[in-house]
């Protein structure tokens, strides 16, 4: 029987997807994410059409993701970013920019709790404020637009 995945789980199986973005070309990553899906046999269809989904969310917008964590980042812009923490990064601040069922304090916790387990020993306190710039130029934007 399919089991339905948490939203923790969730979240880690599409870190591990949308980690593969920088080993493949566009053309590969339909064939990526079926094998990876090949290897998740035992969850329910739902889970794997919404992780599908937020995967090629991500993929679609990794320009614009991209350029966000740049104006936000110091130090550091996106090719010179460890691979782990910018997988963490693209993730999250999709999640806060398209994702409106995902509140803006969730993806910043939860992106910081996955670069606790897949990064480096700085990288949660740096993927913090760079997300929380992130979070705030958002609040900012949607406080003038309203």
């Amino acid at each position: 029987m399919a089991r339905k995945l948490t939203r923790k789980e969730m979240r880690e199986q599409l870190y591990r997807m949308l980690f593969q973005l920088e080993f493949h070309k566009d053309a590969e990553l339909d064939e990526q994410l079926a094998l990876f899906m090949d290897d998740l046999q035992e969850i329910r269809e739902a889970d794997r059409i919404e992780l599908a989904d937020k995967f090629h969310g991500v993929a679609a917008h990794v320009e614009e993701l991209d350029s966000m964590i740049n104006d936000k980042s110091t130090g550091w812009k996106v090719g010179r970013l460890p691979k782990a923490d910018l997988t963490v990064l693209r993730l999250a601040v999709y999640e806060i920019m398209f994702d409106e069922n995902v509140p803006d304090n969730v993806a910043v916790n939860e992106a910081v709790e996955l670069a606790k387990q897949y990064c480096g020993d700085s990288s949660p306190r740096y993927i913090n404020g760079v997300l929380a710039a992130v979070v705030r130029e958002r609040s900012n934007t949607d406080a003038e637009t309203q």
